[in-house]
Parts: C-alpha cells; structure tokens; sequence
C-alpha cells in the first residue's frame, strides 16, 4: 500500500484528522473521561494520590492532558514528568527541572528536602498549589514507590501539599501493593481503569475527529466501523491507526467511502 497517498486533498480535510497531537479543545469528551475529571478533582481536593490505568494506547496520556487543562496556571503549578526505570534520584532530577531547580546532589535527603522547601515557598510564597503528575508510573522500581511516600510528608505528614496523578499500565496497581509501597497506596483516593470502547462509542470517535478536521459526512461505512472496532478492540490509538491507514486505501482506489477492505489493508501495516 502507497502510504504516501495524498489523502487528505482527495477526501477534503483541513487537517490530519487522527493525529496523536490532537488539541485538548478538540478531545472526545467521553463517559470515561469525565468519570475521570470527577475523580482527579476529588483527590486534587484532599492533596492525595489518584491512579490512572490502562493498557497500551487507551487514552491515558490524553485523559492527563484533558485533565490538568483545567488547572489555571496562576492558581496551580504542574510538575509533569515521564518516568524511567532509574533510580529515586533521577526520578528527583526530573522533578527539580520540571520545578525550575537546578538538579544537583546526590543525596536523596538533601534532594527531598530541596522539593518539599520549593513546594512550601511556591504554595505560600507564590500562591500556586503544585500538582505532581508522574506519566508511565509502572515503569518505576518497587523501591522508587517506596522512597516517593517521603515526598509526601509536610508538618508531621499532616499537611496535603503534594497530590499526585500516577499514571501507567494496569500491573501499576500490583505495584503498589507490594508491601514496602503500601505507605503510598495509602494515599490513593480514587483510581480510573481505561478500557477499550463499544462499538457506539468508536462511531462517535470517528464521527468527532472527521468533523474536527472539517468532514461533516461519515466516511466510513459501517463494516469499517465495525472492522476499526474489531481490529483495535477499542482502544482509540490503535484505532487512529486503522483509520488513517484506511483513509489513504480508500484514497489510493480512488473511493470516497471506507469499507472493511481498506481496514484490513491497513491492518496488515500494523501491529
């Protein structure tokens, strides 16, 4: 299959319409995502801990980008961060620089001390609540849950300074059941578990990202649809891949609708 197929001219789009990169304006606000809203807004409430789960491609990178968009950036200061499966001082490197810190030292005491007194002068100082979001948590050592708990404790671990979105794939929780990680769970007020969608729901999604690129029609046909369904078992980025694919099939046979053939050539582009 011709992958550089100019698709987008042929079927009239204004833009790419199932790009990773999609605007937060422009997210499918699904039940699940605003399940999740009322979660994160409950946790950030207690300064505690909300998990997010899923497997590979279900949503939950987007779901964080959904989620901290409603953060006012004079009220909240969010620290993002990617994890890795290094060490608790690297973890805090990231941490420092996502807070503007100089990542020096290589004292994990002197290093939690630095990030709890920056968190202490941002929320009295600057009058800015800071949001800890760590992004593929289950990549992170046993042992990294273990020292994180620390970071946690202001005032004799009476003040909630430090609420934390732990994201990652569903063995996250399994994690954190381990008993030197309980400290942590113990802080987990709320958990969401993304999973795969209905086959409603995934012709809606396509519907949604037609029209955000400019198409008001349907373009695909409803074994396509059922095809994307079957072929991505709902998960939404394994689905833009399908769909994309089978956009640029359709194209190449100079066909304006998608049809469960052109799913199935793009699935054999795929995993």
């Amino acid at each position: 299959m011709e992958m550089n197929t100019p698709y987008l001219p042929f079927f009239g789009f204004e833009k790419e319409p199932f790009t990773a990169d999609i605007a937060v304006t422009d997210i499918l606000e699904t039940d699940q995502l605003a399940a999740a809203k009322n979660r994160f807004d409950y946790s950030l409430g207690l300064g505690a801990i909300y998990l997010i789960t899923g497997e590979i491609g279900s949503g939950k990178s987007t779901a964080i980008r959904y989620l901290v968009n409603g953060l006012h950036p004079s009220e909240y200061k969010l620290v993002y961060v990617t994890a890795t499966s290094g060490s608790i001082l690297e973890l805090y490197r990231l941490i420092m620089g996502e807070l503007g810190m100089k990542p020096a030292g290589t004292s994990r005491a002197a290093m939690t001390d630095r990030i709890k007194r920056e968190v202490l002068e941002l929320i009295h100082g600057k009058k800015q609540n800071v949001v800890l979001v760590i992004d593929e948590a289950s990549l992170l050592r046993l042992e990294v849950f273990v020292e994180l708990h620390t970071l946690c404790q202001f005032e004799m671990d009476s003040k909630p300074y430090l609420p934390m979105v732990l994201a990652g794939q569903t063995h996250l929780i399994d994690n954190l059941r381990y008993p030197g990680c309980l400290p942590l769970a113990s802080r987990v007020v709320a958990k969401s578990h993304f999973i795969g969608s209905k086959k409603e729901q995934m012709q809606t999604y396509l519907q949604h990202h037609l029209t955000i690129a400019g198409i008001d029609r349907m373009l695909f046909e409803g074994n396509a649809i059922t095809a994307i369904h079957q072929g991505s078992g709902g998960i939404f980025r394994k689905a833009n891949h399908l769909a994309r694919g089978a956009l640029v099939a359709a194209a190449m046979g100079h066909e304006k609708t998608v049809n469960a053939e052109h799913v199935r050539l793009a699935a054999s582009e795929i995993f």
